[in-house]
């Protein structure tokens, strides 16, 4: 991997590839040049473009989703907040939710949970940017995403305090799910979700997550 590079230089074509692999031009801003980018750009993008860029080491990089990924991350979401909800353990955020996990370091799950204990006077952020960390964040991955870019992504959720992950593959209709950055298994229908101590109680069956949704019937 590149080694990071500092905000004040800009990046090559070969740190953009060392560092996110094969990944789409077009996800990383060039203005400005990649290097030297901060938060505010990221929040000004929001504003006035109403896109959403992640900040790695300087680098804007744009959110990808599909409709089906955008389905599942709100169905995921329905599901989780309503459970949260009635357990009041905390709160639930859908895919706007911006996240900075260290200085320079802006994360946004398609889907996350924070407890009451992680939230500032237990209530809800109303900064642009939440200075906290989830306690758990959910990926909905894409073609568009690669390896090395959902590695870093990993790495970065737990060196910020993350303590679960789930990765969703639609294609694949599995999930793998991280309780450390090293620490993972994969499950498929009929198996559940389950979230363990993080969300405790919380039970979703994959097939009620992947299955097609069904017009009123008579």
């Amino acid at each position: 991997m590149a080694t990071p590079i500092g905000q004040t230089e800009k990046w090559t074509a070969v740190d953009l590839a060392e560092s996110f692999g094969p990944i789409p031009l077009a996800r990383i801003r060039t203005n400005p040049p990649p290097g030297q980018a901060s938060e505010q750009d990221v929040i000004a993008i929001h504003d006035h473009e109403d896109r959403l860029c992640e900040l790695v080491d300087g680098v804007l990089v744009e959110k990808t989703v599909g409709a089906y990924e955008s389905y599942l991350a709100i169905l995921l979401a329905r599901h989780l907040g309503n459970f949260v909800e009635a357990q009041r353990l905390g709160i639930v955020l859908g895919s706007d939710g911006m996240m900075r996990l260290a200085p320079g370091l802006v994360r946004i799950p398609d889907v996350s949970f924070i407890s009451f204990d992680r939230l500032p006077n237990r209530q809800v952020p109303r900064d642009a940017i939440a200075k906290l960390a989830p306690d758990l964040a959910v990926e909905i991955i894409s073609k568009g995403n690669t390896r090395q870019e959902m590695d870093r992504k990993l790495r970065d959720y737990f060196a910020g305090g993350v303590r679960l992950v789930w990765y969703v593959y639609p294609t694949e209709r599995a999930v793998r799910i991280y309780t450390a950055a090293e620490r993972s298994a994969t499950i498929r229908e009929p198996e559940s979700l389950d979230g363990g101590d993080v969300v405790p109680g919380f039970i979703l069956p994959l097939g009620a997550l992947f299955a097609e949704p069904e017009p009123k019937r008579g």
